[in-house]
Formats: structure tokens, sequence, C-alpha cells
């Protein structure tokens, strides 16, 4: 059950090492090979290699296969080699010989290939739309909570004023730099290698921009050899891509952790948004947020197993390009169901009343102290050194009336204008 097959058996150890689990991480690209085979048989009808009738035959099995697969009732059994192997033979068993055709003018390699490329285009498309979701929630959190005070840090060391509309703005306003990259990420996978076959072409007169536009890629990679090259050098702009998002996510989840805590005591959530303790009746712990910080940090270290697999293979295919299949795809996954989880978990936030006059906050406000004597005529560094003496004194008084007026400040978030930055897709 192997395309390559060639009328020997090969040594089943050599066998399951070279399989690997390709089987069951194929089943996430299953669709996109049976819609890169119509898009294939379509362009072969088109130069005269198979007829109308055969194309007919093809366009039928194939689209039997796409409802096996959308209800979850095809699977890839351990006697085939990969999805690509299961495909081909479930047409010959259904059609005949006509299934023995969809593989001419093009090769695993390409065949491969261009299914990836058909999963990363949507799966990069579904996290831009959940991304976007998880930033409309958190500017709705900005405007609900904007007069909400929340202690600013540096160092860990209170520090100045800010609001938990700052803070939910901020993280919604990051999310827009990663999807700068995640768009510009798109564009990269968004080329059809099909009709590269091994790495150098066909003899047959393929129509390359006809299955271009079938499968609905914005442009072709039209240098086969760079079609080829383009696998690991796509996967390790998507790791950059997906690295940038989780790493918001990490630090934002590493802020709520923090925040939870009763040291902090900024914001809670419902119970049943928590876990508990084997031993300790009051724990109320947030795993959910723990386990995003966990597997964002995991995901950041995608780039660089993308790098050193195919840091230094020469040109043309190796067999090592196997090996990202299966992390990059786990990411994309993980990424979706991170994005979900944050969504729905955040949505839910409790922000507590912050007690400003509690001690531990009576410098917070030592700035806006110093900017009141410079607005009074005082220089910088005059009002500097007052307040710092009445703060070494024990004699410091807060003013809490400042207002911070300046764009992207606590009292002027300009919400309005961040959303409007948001990217169009």
């Amino acid at each position: 059950m192997k395309l390559w097959d060639k009328g020997f058996s090969i040594d089943q150890q050599i066998e399951k090492f070279t399989v690997g689990n390709d089987r069951e991480i194929d089943m996430h690209i299953a669709k996109y090979d049976v819609q890169a085979s119509l898009a294939h048989a379509i362009m072969l009808e088109s130069i005269g290699i198979i007829t109308a009738d055969e194309l007919k035959d093809l366009k039928r099995g194939l689209e039997e296969l796409a409802a096996d697969i959308e209800n979850g009732t095809f699977i890839i059994e351990a006697s085939f080699e990969d999805v690509h192997s299961k495909i081909e033979w479930e047409l010959t068993n259904k059609l005949g010989e006509v299934g023995k055709k969809i593989h001419t003018a093009r090769s695993r390699n390409d065949q491969v290939l261009v299914a990836l490329q058909l999963y990363y285009k949507e799966n990069l498309s579904i996290i831009n739309d959940k991304t976007k979701t998880l930033f409309d929630t958190l500017l709705n959190l900005a405007e609900t909570h904007k007069e909400s005070l929340l202690p600013g840090y540096t160092h860990l060391q209170v520090a100045m004023p800010s609001s938990f509309g700052l803070w939910f703005s901020a993280y919604a306003e990051l999310l827009i730099d990663d999807v700068y990259m995640l768009n510009a990420v798109s564009k990269v996978v968004d080329q059809n290698p099909l009709g590269s076959a091994a790495g150098y072409g066909s003899s047959f007169p393929i129509d390359r921009e006809l299955t271009t536009k079938e499968l609905e890629f914005a442009t072709l990679k039209y240098n086969v050899v760079a079609a080829q090259l383009s696998r690991g050098k796509s996967e390790r702009s998507i790791a950059s891509a997906l690295g940038g998002l989780c790493n918001t996510m990490s630090r934002f989840a590493m802020d709520v952790c923090l925040y939870m805590s009763q040291n902090f005591s900024f914001i809670s959530f419902p119970d049943e948004l928590t876990t508990g303790s084997s031993i300790m009746p009051h724990k109320k712990n947030p795993d959910v947020f723990e386990l995003i910080r966990g597997k964002c940090n995991k995901i950041q270290a995608l780039q660089t197993e993308m790098i050193l697999i195919t840091n230094n293979l020469p040109t043309g295919y190796h067999r090592d390009y196997q090996l990202l299949k299966e992390n990059i795809i786990n990411a994309f996954e993980d990424v979706k169901d991170i994005l979900d989880i944050f969504n729905y978990s955040i949505q839910q936030v409790i922000v507590k009343d912050i007690d400003l006059d509690d001690e531990k906050y009576q410098y917070l406000f030592t700035v806006d102290s110093i900017n009141n004597l410079v607005v009074e005529g005082m220089s910088f560094r005059e009002a500097y050194q007052k307040i710092g003496g009445q703060v070494q004194a024990g004699t410091y008084k807060p003013d809490l009336g400042k207002q911070h007026t300046h764009v992207g400040s606590i009292h002027n978030l300009s919400l309005d204008k961040i959303a409007e930055k948001y990217p169009k897709q």
C-alpha cells in the first residue's frame, strides 16, 4: 500500500521507524489532499491525460472521500503508509484503473507539500479570526473597567497608577502586532507548489496556473526547486508567527496568575473556572492560565526546532522534512484551543476594588506630585528632590486627583483608535 511500491517488501523494523505516526498526523490534512487531488484531476483532463468521463468518475470518488472525512468515517489503516497512499487505494478500489491515473504528473513530495500549504492557509485564517475575537473581548473589558484603578509595577515594585482599562487594552493592542505577523506568513503559504513534483518539475505539459486557480491560491510558486525548498521555510515562518502570538498570551496569562494571588488580589474568577488542592481546602488555583502559559512557552520553542531540522539541508527533498509535520500541526491545534479557552475564561474575570489607602500604595502618586510642582513653575530636578525628601522623611501626602490626558494614558485610552488600527484581512 505504498506509492513507491516496486514489488518487494520493506523490512518491518525499518518501515515502523520511517512511517512513525504519520497516519495519525495525516488525518489533519486528509481533506486538503482530497481538494488538491481534485484540482490535479481537473488539470489532467484539461491537458488530455484523462478523459472527461474519467474526470467525472474521479470527482465522484473524491467527493465521497471528502464526505467520509467530514463525517469522521475515514480512517487510515496500519496497512497504509500515509493518507496519500490510502486515498489513491480507495480511488482505485472504487473506480478501477482510473484511480491509478491520479498520481500522473505529481510526486508524493508536491502532494504532501500542497496539502500542508492548504492546511496552513486555512488554519492561519482560523487563528486570525479567533485572535480578533479575543481582541474584541479585551477592548470590551477595557471599556467596562476603564475607571477602575490598578497599581502599576516596575521591577515588581509599586510604581505609578495604572488601570484595568489600560491593562486589558495593552494586551489587545499587542495582539495587533501578532496579527501583522500572521498576515505576513499567510502570504508566504498562499503560493501553490503543486506541479513541482519531486522538486524538478515534469515532462508532462501540466497547467500549474489552472491548479492555482482551482485551489484558490493567491499565486504560484513558479520555480519548481523553490517550491520544494519552501518546505521548512514555511514552517519556520509559521512557528515564528505563532510564537509571537503565544508570547503575548503567555505574558498575559502570567499577569493573571500573579494578580489572582492573595499578595496582589486584584482579580478573581468564578469557582467553577478554578481548581483546588488535594490537601488545602482554601485553594483556588488558576490552572487554566498556568497551562496556557506553559503551552504558549512550549510553542515559542518550536521555531528553534524547525530551524535546526532544516538549517543545512542541501537542495532537494530529504526525509528530515517529515519531522516538521507533527509538531507544527500540533501547534496549530493547540493555539486554536488556547485562544478559545483564553477568550472564554477572561470574559468571566472578576475585577476587584483596590484600596489605594493601603500603606503599600502610599507612594503610587509620587510622579504626579512631582509633575504638579513642575506645572507650578519648579524645575523637574528640584521637584524630584523635594518629593524625594518628603518620601524619605515620611511626610509625603499623595494627590489622587491628577488626570492623565495624553493619548494612550489612563484617562484617555483611545480604544476607538486601537479598534480602528486592527488589520483588515
